[in-house]
C-alpha cells in the first residue's frame, strides 16, 4: 500500500489477518508496518553501500507521531547516504560512556543552547570524574547516593552537591530524549538535600566597620599593584629588559576595583558582569542593559547607574578598548573567575564568610534598608519570582510594624 503517512491516515487504518505495510509517497524508504494486533511501527528502509538491503526500526506509533517518525527517518536515510550503517551506529551510541557522551553529544549541544553550558560541562567532568569511564546505562541511583554520601562527608555543602546532581540529571534526561539510554529518569529516587536557600550576607552584617575596611582594601590593593610594577620595572631596567607598561596614577591598577564598585552598585550576577559589553552601557543616560542571552532569567533588564558606578565606568572606559567586553581577560574572552584577587582582597580587609555573590546581597540589602519596596528590588535584581526577593523582607521591619499597626488604627 502506498500513501502519505499522516495522523489522518493512521487513524483510518484497520488491522488485517496478516501484517501489512504502508510505503510513504513523500519520503522514499519511510514505512509504517501494521500488525494484526493493531500495533503499528515505523521503519526506515535503505540499501547499504555494499548493496545489501536493510531496515531500521524507528519506533512504535503512540510513542512517536508520524511527523516525528518522518523526521527521524530523514536523519537515518541521510546517514546512509554518507556511508553510515544505522544499526552499527545505534550499537556504538548505546555503548557511550559518560565521558564519550559528554564529548561527542552533550558538550556541543549545551554550549550552543545554554549560557552556562561550559560551566556545566566543567562541573560534570570535575565532580563525576570517577564515573566518566562508566557506560551511561550503568549510572544509577545507588551509585550516585554513594557518591553523594562521600561528598557530604568530605565537607562539600549540600547546596553544591544538589547542583552537581541536577547537572547530571539534565545530562541523563537528554541521553534518554536522544535514545542513547532506555530509562527516562534513572536518578528519580535521588532527592535533593534540604538546605537553607535564604542566605543573606552583606557588608556590615557582622561588623559595622566591614564596608569601610573592604573599600580601604580596594585602595590598598591598587597601591600595592602600582608599587610592585615600579619595583618590577626597576629590576628590568637594571638588567636591560623591556619595561612593563606604567600604571597611570589616574587610572585603575587593574579590573578588580571597577568590577567590585559596579557590582556593589548594580547587583549584577558574576556571569552578567563578566559578559557585559560596552555596547550595553549608556553612560550618557547612566544606564546599563543586561541582555537576555546572559541573564539567568533569560529576560532583558535595565539597571540605572548611580554616581559611583557611573564614575567607575567612565574612568575604566578611558583605559579600555570599547569595542567589546567591559572587562575582558588577557585573552580577550570573558573571565571565568577572580578567585585569587578576591581572596587577597578579603584578607586585606580582614573579612570572612563573604563571597563575590554576596555583593549582590549587599546591593539588595542596602536598597531594602533604605526603604525601597521589594518589587522594585526584584526588578533590579532580575528575579523572575518575588519569592526570591522576600529573603530581604526582614531588613525592613518597619513595614511589617506599620502593617500590623493598622489593626489598632482601624478599631479607633
Amino acid at each position: 500500500m502506498q500513501a502519505k503517512i499522516t495522523n489522518q491516515l493512521v487513524a483510518r487504518l484497520a488491522p488485517k489477518d496478516k501484517p501489512f505495510e504502508v510505503n510513504d509517497t513523500e519520503l522514499s524508504g519511510f514505512i509504517l508496518r501494521v500488525q494484526p494486533s493493531g500495533s503499528m511501527s515505523y521503519y526506515a528502509a535503505y540499501r547499504l553501500s555494499d548493496g545489501r538491503r536493510d531496515r531500521f526500526k524507528i519506533g512504535r506509533h503512540g510513542h512517536l507521531t508520524p511527523m516525528q517518525a518522518r523526521d527521524r527517518a530523514k536523519d537515518i536515510l541521510a546517514d546512509v547516504t554518507k556511508g553510515v550503517n544505522p544499526k552499527a551506529k545505534k550499537k556504538t551510541d548505546r555503548a557511550h560512556t559518560l565521558r564519550s557522551f559528554i564529548n561527542k553529544e552533550y558538550r556541543p549541544w549545551i554550549e550552543a543552547n545554554q549560557q552556562s553550558g561550559a560551566a556545566t560541562i566543567k562541573r560534570l567532568e570535575s565532580c563525576f570524574k570517577q564515573h566518566l569511564h562508566e557506560k551511561l546505562s550503568q549510572i544509577n541511583a545507588w551509585k550516585i547516593e554513594k557518591w553523594r554520601t562521600e561528598r557530604l562527608k568530605a565537607g562539600i555543602h549540600p547546596a553544591t552537591v544538589n547542583r552537581d546532581i541536577v547537572a547530571l540529571k539534565g545530562l541523563l534526561a537528554r541521553a534518554h530524549e536522544w535514545r542513547v539510554i532506555a530509562e527516562s529518569k534513572p536518578l528519580a529516587t535521588v532527592k535533593p538535600k534540604k538546605v537553607d536557600n535564604d542566605r543573606v550576607r552583606y557588608l556590615g552584617m557582622l561588623d559595622p566597620e566591614e564596608e569601610s575596611r573592604f573599600r580601604a582594601a580596594l585602595d590598598q590593593r591598587e597601591q600595592r599593584i602600582r608599587k610592585e610594577r615600579i619595583s618590577a620595572n626597576t629590576w628590568r631596567h637594571e638588567r636591560g629588559y623591556k619595561l612593563l607598561p606604567e600604571i597611570n596614577p589616574s587610572e585603575f591598577a587593574d579590573h578588580v576595583k571597577p568590577m567590585v564598585l559596579l557590582t556593589l552598585n548594580t547587583g549584577l550576577r558574576r556571569n552578567e558582569l563578566f559578559t557585559l559589553a560596552w555596547a550595553k552601557t549608556d553612560l550618557d543616560r547612566a544606564m546599563l542593559t543586561v541582555a537576555w542571552q546572559t541573564a539567568k532569567s533569560s529576560r532583558t533588564r535595565h539597571i540605572p547607574l548611580n554616581e559611583e558606578a557611573l564614575a567607575a565606568l567612565r574612568k575604566w572606559k578611558v583605559q579600555q578598548d570599547t569595542s567589546g567586553l567591559v572587562f575582558p581577560s588577557r585573552t580577550g574572552e570573558p573571565f571565568s573567575h577572580t578567585k585569587r584577587a578576591w581572596a587577597s582582597l578579603l584578607e586585606l580587609a580582614k573579612i570572612k564568610d563573604f563571597t563575590w555573590h554576596d555583593m549582590r546581597h549587599h546591593f539588595a540589602s542596602q536598597l531594602v534598608m533604605a526603604g525601597v519596596d521589594l518589587n522594585t528590588v526584584r526588578e533590579l535584581l532580575g528575579h523572575s519570582d518575588i519569592k526570591m526577593t522576600l529573603r530581604y523582607a526582614h531588613l525592613a521591619p518597619e513595614h511589617k510594624a506599620a502593617a500590623v499597626e493598622r489593626l489598632v488604627s482601624s478599631r479607633s
